[in-house]
């Protein structure tokens, strides 16, 4: 554990205010910093956050800035959304100020002695860590599941106590500005092409997802996806190396068994039998891994084996990662807003057996969508194509499937109720990101459940949602500041 920061009188500048800058800002003011916050927005883009930032003795630059911001700052700390590379970040290492994300810096004020579980990979991320999360609350430890899951960690300190243990989802962006930050337990759920218009290259955005191993001690332990081989490759060899195997035996970690998963321990004894696979309840093969990850890392922190099937089985799965939004007239609607790239849409359609309209599109990532054709060709009726990367989706995907221009959300879930056969599958996952539409994967899901029950009361509730989302279609999340 790095020795723990001294806030006050301390002279902070965050950079970016949406959630986590906001929640960094008000953490540093609580704790006697002299806090500087900057956005590009206005006051009145940015709503509520502003007064309660100015309660807080927050001094804030809106609309612009210019690099005479940094005079007599002694700490930067940018939200994710703003490059690592960005002019000012740079201007600010020039100058000597250290530049840090907000992760790194709740890291400096966790307890030293209890667990923290850092949970990384392009997709997974969210569903491992509540289950893991999930599972230590089962057994009794107090813990705090909190990062990029939606509550940033420095917003999450106050309920962390002495005797918590904490689980992270940790994204690239956060990665690429760490110093000290060093989970006990690291894991690293799979590699796939992801966020290349901000990282450049695949290169560029692994060297990211690895720095969750770069300030572990032997003591630690690193748990990494045997079956995927860009993380496997990223493996460290300093600490105590587990990994998880849906596809082959391995000597320590969780792995199948027939129709058990089964965790062993590096060379002592037999291999245990944590839990049957009729107790997962979660659908698709990538759920298994994820399941397989977490109750690994559970193992390791300790859990009891006796604890986790019971655990796993209750747990209800995570909001817009295959959450089942109702079945009208025979036809299953599914929400699978969070599948932001090409290898997570793959991955959700691999869960159905066939007859699906898969719905597609948003902001593009740099992304190659030509990867979907084969498994569009084999599972997909119909893809309905909505956002700013329809053209180039079409375009890859061409002659794999049937393809409808929907422009929007709302279009797409009309378009499939009027097509739909019983025992059909409509299906959101888009491949892409949602700022061309919606604030975030979690607006884009929450209004395509509101569109789907919209469509058991009949077409004016529909048409109400879908004016609705024409209403938000200009939104941008915020935490996309500085590019």
């Amino acid at each position: 554990m790095a020795e723990k920061l001294q806030l006050k009188g301390k002279r902070v500048l965050v950079i970016g205010l949406a959630r986590t800058g906001v929640a960094t800002g008000l953490f540093c003011a609580g704790r006697g910093a002299s806090v500087t916050a900057i956005d590009t927005r206005t006051a009145e883009e940015l709503g509520e956050s502003v007064g309660n930032l100015h309660q807080a003795g927050v001094q804030l630059q809106l609309g612009g800035y210019t690099d005479a911001i940094l005079h007599t700052q002694q700490l930067v700390v940018p939200s994710p959304g703003v490059p690592a590379d960005a002019p000012l970040l740079a201007k600010a290492r020039e100058q000597g100020i250290p530049v840090w994300s907000e992760i790194e810096l709740a890291y400096r004020f966790l307890p030293a002695n209890r667990c923290l579980i850092g949970i990384t990979g392009s997709n997974g991320k969210t569903t491992t860590t509540s289950l893991a999360g999930h599972i230590l609350r089962k057994y009794g430890v107090p813990t705090v599941v909190a990062g990029n899951i939606g509550t940033p960690l420095v917003g999450a300190l106050d309920r962390i106590r002495d005797d918590t243990d904490t689980v992270v989802e940790l994204s690239s962006f956060q990665l690429e500005l760490i110093a000290s930050f060093r989970p006990n337990i690291a894991v690293l759920l799979n590699l796939t092409a992801d966020h290349l218009d901000r990282h450049g290259s695949l290169a560029a955005y692994s060297r990211a997802k690895a720095r969750i191993f770069e300030n572990q001690l032997p003591t630690d332990a690193a748990i990494v996806n045997a079956d995927d081989a860009g993380a496997a490759a990223l493996a460290p060899a300093a600490p105590r190396v587990y990994w998880f195997s849906r596809k082959k035996r391995v000597s320590s970690g969780a792995s199948l068994r027939g129709e058990e998963i089964v965790f062993q321990f590096h060379d002592q004894g037999p291999a245990e039998v944590l839990l049957r696979l009729a107790d997962v309840k979660l659908l698709g093969a990538h759920n298994l891994e994820n399941v397989l990850a977490a109750v690994c890392a559970a193992r390791v922190a300790g859990v009891d084996p006796k604890a986790i099937p019971e655990a796993v089985r209750s747990f209800p799965g995570v909001e817009h990662r295959l959450e089942f939004a109702a079945e009208i007239h025979g036809v299953r609607y599914y929400n699978d807003s969070k599948a932001t790239n090409v290898d997570a849409t793959l991955k959700a359609l691999d869960a159905f057996p066939g007859r699906v309209m898969v719905i597609l599109g948003g902001k593009d990532k740099d992304s190659d969508y030509t990867l979907l054709r084969s498994t569009l060709r084999e599972k997909t009726i119909l893809a309905l194509l909505i956002g700013a990367a329809a053209d180039k989706i079409e375009k890859q995907i061409d002659g794999s499937v049937a393809i409808k221009r929907a422009g929007t959300l709302g279009n797409a879930v009309e378009f499939a109720r009027q097509s739909a056969h019983p025992g059909d599958i409509v299906l959101l996952s888009p491949a892409c990101a949602s700022f061309d539409q919606f604030q975030n994967f979690e607006h884009r899901g929450r209004v395509f459940k509101e569109l789907v029950h919209g469509l058991v009361g009949g077409g004016d509730r529909t048409q109400h949602n879908e004016e609705k989302n024409q209403e938000q279609t200009e939104t941008r999340n915020a935490e996309t500041f500085g590019k």
